[in-house]
């Protein structure tokens, strides 16, 4: 009976023993199901990439985007002006500026509005008015501002052009393009042609290198640049580098793999006749607010006295020109178009 008894015992232990086990083992089995999650969460956020990231500051970003400033808009045509001689109130008149961007007021011959700010009009109408008047004082007042064109091109959700109306800025089109893709890069081109005009050229153009991450994270306000209508805004894909000043054909371009000054250069259809080898200068992001600047001299680097920099992601290249160069071009070209003809010198 005894025995009985013990085995009873021993079976009863050896059961509580593994009913404690199983129970062990069914809590760390839900503990684990618990912090998968997390972790599932944890490597998400890890991973966001930085145009996402870009992204959610561009749409909390309302305490960057500056506030309507009729100093920064640019007339042009089809724009509604209500312009006020304080001296003589037959002089006020609203005048609408025409497709060719000019108006005509009452002692003055047309004047060519188009591009021009308030201050600036004012200060045209002032002087010419100087004529028939004492100290003139002018004001000049928008009525209607006409639709705007400005395209947004690149990585961005949503490229095209956009039609919009009054002084607009930067991260106004980017919000109006959707943001920013996930293969963005971490700057963008703003191509201004300077004038607002429509019917702009190339050599009236400007390139504005705008650093998203130093607009966005770190709230530089002044990178938030006015736009005009015929403005371009590119957004690049990462791994890019620009270059600019005397090269054949300027811009940006892909880094693919490791290139080398050298090669950037060749990419950029090489240096034109008046570049000075001795005078580049790559501009590289370091974090800070300020870039470096890393001189080159490209001759000591064909001569193979200078080692061939590698170049990195977002360099900025600008190649100095000679004014010199330039001067001497032009006088071949005169005398070549004269009655007699020189040659010019070689790489002329």
């Amino acid at each position: 009976m005894s025995t009985l008894i013990k085995t009873i015992k021993n079976e009863l232990f050896y059961g509580i023993i593994f009913i404690l086990i199983f129970l062990l083992l069914l809590l760390t089995s839900c503990a684990g199901n618990e912090i998968r999650p997390e972790s599932v969460i944890l490597q998400h956020a890890s991973s966001e990439t930085k145009a996402e990231k870009l992204n959610v500051k561009l749409s909390q970003g309302v305490e960057l985007k500056k506030a309507f400033a009729v100093s920064d808009y640019r007339i042009g045509p089809d724009d509604l002006l209500e312009i006020n001689v304080f001296q003589v109130k037959d002089l006020n008149t609203t005048v609408r500026v025409t497709a060719t961007g000019h108006i005509k007021l009452p002692l003055i011959d047309k004047i060519e509005v188009a591009g021009l700010t308030v201050l600036e009009l004012e200060s045209v109408i002032s002087e010419k008015l100087e004529k028939y008047l004492m100290e003139p004082v002018v004001g000049v007042f928008i009525r209607e501002y006409r639709s705007q064109q400005i395209a947004v091109l690149g990585s961005v959700k949503n490229p095209g052009v956009y039609y919009v109306t009054g002084q607009r800025y930067l991260l106004d089109l980017l919000s109006m393009a959707g943001g920013l893709s996930n293969d963005a890069g971490e700057i963008c081109i703003v191509q201004k042609s300077g004038t607002g005009k429509e019917d702009q050229d190339e050599q009236n153009t400007e390139q504005i290198v705008i650093d998203l991450d130093s607009l966005l994270i770190k709230g530089r306000i002044d990178l938030n640049v006015p736009l005009s209508t015929g403005d371009v805004i590119n957004v690049p894909e990462a791994g890019i580098f620009f270059v600019d000043g005397a090269v054949n054909s300027p811009g940006l371009f892909k880094l693919k793999g490791k290139m080398t000054i050298t090669q950037a250069i060749t990419t950029a259809k090489g240096l034109t006749y008046d570049a000075i080898q001795s005078n580049i200068r790559i501009f590289r992001e370091t974090g800070e607010q300020e870039r470096e600047v890393i001189d080159i001299d490209y001759d000591s680097i064909l001569d193979g006295k200078s080692p061939d920099i590698e170049i990195e992601d977002k360099d900025i290249i600008i190649i100095a020109r000679s004014g010199f160069k330039r001067f001497l071009k032009g006088m071949v070209g005169y005398f070549n178009f004269g009655f007699f003809g020189v040659r010019g010198a070689p790489g002329f």
